[in-house]
């Protein structure tokens, strides 16, 4: 079982935090279908030191939701620390910080991964986080800079040191982006290393490679990217055959336009029609995966700009409404409870 702070997930299959995915609709549905931790979109300490509105928004959760982290990012050690303090005020399970993205505009400005080209200001960043709050610090981040500066068995016991209560390691460099094999092999190196929790992530996209990463590492837990994307299913799926050894059957056409139809309920509560119509762009390639058509489908409700008609078309398709949420039509127009 992976321990967390009170936080508990058995066996341990956890939903990554990534920008612009992993919002409440989302996390939401992924929690429905198993997974056992969530967590935030990333969210700019820059952002909650200077009140941004659009920022705050993204620290907004349910209590379905938990156990949840809020994962902040940032280079400044102040402003980190205050973000610290702001997120925790929202009384998550966990903070969770961002030493792994990998992208220009976060890691050449020497937050995420960039931390990982200067270790004593990722320790003095991590230090102030964990000494702002007293919820349990967590740390996502990769191997190392590039391959020639992999440094993650001294990062690990370096973060355990300051009270970092687990890591988890996307196994690539950032050199490599998610491009390039990823390399389990660090994941027993670290735990060596160290007594926290150790949690893997990259390239899981099956419930066998769930099953393999747990045998073949020994990690604590297993963190869901991009494989949750393509088919939030997956998690429900990775129980299955943890638990049983056996798989479980695809979805079929009408399941997967029920759990569309329940995504864009909870889009329009969430963000209302304009903005929970443009969210769920994204999640179409995953729900219609697979399906006669798909790539015709993925570019119809692309192109719907009133949710009424997305609902008709998923209900056309097979799906049932789901009794817990508002029949909503049309969000901010008409709402029947």
């Amino acid at each position: 079982m992976l321990r967390i702070g009170t936080a508990r997930a058995e066996p341990g299959l956890l939903l990554a935090p990534m920008e612009d995915i992993t919002d409440l609709p989302f996390r939401v549905i992924c929690r429905e279908l198993g997974a056992e931790m969530v967590y935030t979109e990333f969210i700019n300490a820059e952002g909650l030191v200077r009140s941004s509105e659009r920022t705050f928004d993204k620290l907004k959760f349910l209590e379905v939701e938990r156990p949840l982290g809020i994962q902040i990012y940032g280079a400044s050690e102040l402003s980190m620390e205050r973000a610290a303090e702001i997120a925790a005020a929202m009384q998550p399970d966990l903070i969770d910080i961002n030493c792994g993205c990998w992208v220009k505009n976060v890691a050449l400005r020497g937050a995420g991964a960039g931390l990982l080209r200067d270790l004593p200001r990722m320790r003095e960043v991590v230090a102030r986080v964990v000494g702002a709050t007293t919820l349990p610090v967590t740390v996502k981040t990769r191997l190392g800079w590039d391959q020639d500066s992999i440094r993650i068995v001294e990062v690990a016991r370096m973060l355990e040191q300051i009270g970092v209560q687990a890591l988890t390691v996307h196994c690539r460099t950032r050199a490599q982006g998610h491009k390039g094999d990823v390399d389990y092999t660090w994941i027993p190196r670290i735990m060596e290393a160290v007594s926290i929790p150790v949690i893997l992530n990259g390239d899981i996209t099956t419930p066998e490679e769930v099953a393999g990463a747990f045998a073949e590492t020994g990690c604590d837990g297993v963190m869901v990217g991009r494989g949750a994307i393509q088919h939030p299913w997956l998690f429900r799926e990775a129980r299955r055959y943890l638990e049983s050894g056996s798989a479980t059957p695809a979805p079929d056409l009408a399941e997967r336009a029920s759990l569309c139809l329940r995504h864009l309920h909870l889009a329009l509560l969430h963000r209302g029609e304009r903005y929970g119509l443009i969210g769920l762009r994204r999640f179409y390639a995953g729900y219609f995966r697979g399906m006669p058509g798909a790539a015709r489908l993925r570019a119809d409700f692309a192109g719907y700009k009133e949710a009424a008609t997305v609902e008709d078309r998923l209900l056309s398709m097979g799906a049932v409404a789901d009794p817990g949420l508002p029949a909503l039509r049309v969000a901010g127009k008409a709402a029947a409870a």
